[in-house]
């Protein structure tokens, strides 16, 4: 699915140049200058003045053959002269006979047609009376406000072209001249960039109008709308908002929806960065429910769910309505599930939603960075960062959304310098709030850990200046320090445990031959030694009083302990006996317990059972598991590889002790190594 605008090249174009291609193809064909209708009367044929008729109209229905009667309608000049009374007198004295009966043109259903006792106006009725409303767009003020509500809750988007333009027109002449309707206009028409109505596209007497065709008519009539109200952006950007289909709404209803907004920017380039924040909002509103529900899942059927959505799945907004009457089977038959299966298939479409939306957002942002320019690659990967700092940063368990983020940071090594500059800046400002503090540091380690156009350069900078930090950290919370805390020295075990990750990814990185030759692979062991950077940093931190090693995750500290030994940097498994026996300080701080990240552990000690508290391991970079949109990054990360002689010692062992090696971090991580 090609999207219109990249979010860098977007800005340089004026309004009158964004419109897609194949909209703006439709646009010309659908010029919405009208020329007389072929049944136009001559002008004798124009009723007196002096005798007012009476308002009616043929309630005649559709031939078989879709074509009308035309000797049946009345002409277009009296129906227009009819329509002007009709207003005149309602807006004067309240008479509402013949106001009434106009307004029963637009509200009759053109989808009853067929039954018994049900007539609706012809076709040419129908635009006749539209066009005595366009000849008397000033006369519409407020009091008229039932009839224009009906004109605009009609069904216009299925009819045929030269009504279309015509609505599309009347649109943007009511609105230029009542402006109290340019609201209700613009929400009416935002409510048909989601999932369409049944049977929208199958009006009686109409050919049909499938989904493909139906959503240019409303990019159509929003630009038309726009291109006449300059001030319109302000209106439209809260209803775009508020019209985003709601958590209970459809994956297709969501994805849909997605990719109109993305569409409005092509013509609306002044709303691009509201639009962009608002659909990453949404997604990581979905990404973590997703998570959140996937706990209330047995651990053994939490693959299986996000194995079962098949990318096949994935309904798109150009899709075809063709299966409208197999939706609806299956909605009657989630009545009949019980409440697992019913909490399963919830997750499932959640699912869905997350992985076609977040697919359109990947798309949407490629062309910027695989064909752009080097300015195109920062402007768009500005937008991604204060998308991240903003929105993903502050939100606990995003699990997918900053994936858009990590893959573009590839495109150039000043975009990954951007990315960790950020994170560290964050880490290392203490007026930060902690959990932001803690947050951050998860991000850099994970990013620098799992990246695999990550540099060993860039890897050896953010090591060594997180181990500068954790030094400083160290050396102020030591003196007081009676014992391991997360709530006190929060800080000061998110570092620590942000440096055993990305050790244990990235110790290669990290060698003294690394910093001489990158190509470490073939290493021997006895060739393997780490700076001062590296092995003092840990060592005085291992040591200390604040002990990190009861505090970080025990996952993580496992294979930390593990590989340091194995690669002669320390021993650690005395500490690890040790800390068995050590309890947690009781300090509490009321505002943090509150905060998730914080998970309460509970552990038998040999002093007694106690709750200690430990630092979460979220590392929000592990492997990408949605099973469409992980196209894009499926050669983004490293995988973990084991340990050279301890892993692998034994072929026969080899594949078992890596796979408890990756269960062992992947537990730590909350993810499944693919």
């Amino acid at each position: 699915m090609k999207l219109p605008s990249s979010p860098a090249s977007i800005l340089k174009r004026s309004k009158t140049d964004t419109t897609t291609p194949g909209l703006k193809h439709r646009m010309e064909e659908m010029d919405l200058s009208l020329s007389p209708p072929s049944n136009s009367p001559s002008p004798d044929s124009t009723p007196s003045p002096r005798k007012r008729p009476r308002v009616q109209f043929d309630m005649r229905r559709a031939t078989h053959d879709g074509q009308q009667s035309r000797t049946a309608d009345k002409s277009a000049a009296l129906v227009r002269e009819e329509v002007r009374r009709a207003i005149q007198r309602h807006v004067s004295d309240g008479g509402s006979e013949a106001y009434d009966q106009i307004k029963e043109v637009f509200t009759a259903d053109p989808r009853k047609w067929d039954e018994a006792g049900i007539d609706i106006p012809t076709h040419t009725s129908l635009r006749n009376h539209l066009m005595g409303l366009l000849s008397n767009v000033a006369a519409l003020d407020r009091s008229c406000n039932g009839l224009v509500t009906a004109v605009l809750d009609s069904q216009w988007l299925g009819r045929d072209e030269s009504y279309v333009k015509l609505y599309i027109r009347f649109l943007g002449n009511l609105t230029a001249a009542q402006g109290i309707y340019l609201g209700p206009v613009l929400r009416m028409l935002v409510k048909n960039l989601g999932e369409l109505p049944i049977g929208i596209g199958k009006l009686p007497g109409y050919a049909r109008v499938h989904a493909k065709e139906l959503y240019p008519r409303v990019h159509m009539a929003l630009r038309h709308v726009m291109g006449l109200i300059p001030s319109s952006s302000g209106a439209l950007s809260p209803i775009l908002s508020s019209e985003f289909p709601s958590a209970v709404d459809s994956a297709k209803a969501n994805v849909a929806y997605t990719h109109n907004l993305l569409r409005v920017i092509g013509y609306a380039p002044e709303l691009q960065a509201e639009i962009l924040a608002l659909i990453t909002e949404k997604l990581v509103k979905i990404d973590v429910q997703i998570q959140v529900d996937l706990e209330d899942i047995k651990e053994e059927e939490e693959e299986g769910v996000l194995q079962d959505v098949s990318p096949e799945e994935i309904m798109y907004a150009e899709g075809d309505d063709e299966d409208d009457d197999d939706d609806n089977d299956s909605l009657l038959s989630e009545d009949l599930l019980d409440n697992e299966a019913q909490h399963i298939k919830t997750v499932k479409d959640n699912i869905l939603k997350l992985d076609g939306m977040i697919d359109l957002l990947f798309e949407y942002y490629n062309p910027a960075f695989t064909t752009g320019t080097y300015d195109d690659k920062r402007n768009a990967f500005d937008i991604l960062l204060s998308h991240f700092v903003n929105i993903i940063l502050p939100t606990y368990r995003s699990r997918h959304t900053q994936f858009i983020l990590f893959h573009f940071s590839k495109y150039h090594p000043d975009l990954a310098d951007d990315f960790t500059v950020k994170c560290t800046t964050i880490v290392l400002n203490r007026a930060e709030r902690t959990i932001t503090r803690q947050s951050a540091a998860a991000y850099l380690a994970s990013f620098v850990a799992r990246g695999a156009h990550v540099s060993g350069v860039l890897v050896r900078d953010v090591f060594e200046v997180l181990g500068t930090h954790l030094n400083e950290l160290r050396t102020q919370y030591e003196a007081t320090c009676r014992g391991p805390d997360l709530r006190r020295y929060g800080p000061f075990y998110s570092t620590a445990q942000a440096l055993l990750y990305i050790f244990c990814f990235r110790w290669r990185d990290l060698t003294t031959a690394a910093m001489e030759d990158d190509q470490v692979d073939e290493m021997d062991l006895d060739d393997i030694n780490f700076p001062p950077m590296v092995r003092d940093v840990l060592h005085k931190a291992i040591h200390s009083k604040l002990n990190p090693l009861k505090v970080c995750s025990p996952p993580i500290v496992s294979q930390f302990a593990r590989m340091s030994q194995h690669l002669n940097l320390m021993y650690v498994f005395s500490i690890l006996e040790t800390n068995k026996r050590v309890r947690m300080s009781s300090h509490r701080n009321l505002s943090a317990l509150a905060d998730p990240r914080f998970a309460q552990i509970e552990r038998e000690t040999r002093a007694g059972e106690e709750l200690g508290y430990q630092l979460d391991a979220y590392f929000p970079f592990d492997p990408y598991q949605l099973p469409h949109s992980s196209r894009w990054v499926k050669d983004d990360y490293v995988e973990w590889r084991g340990i050279p002689g301890l892993d692998d010692q034994e072929d026969s062992d080899s594949e078992a002790n890596d796979s408890e090696s990756e269960d062992d971090m992947s537990e730590g991580t909350g993810t499944d190594e693919e």
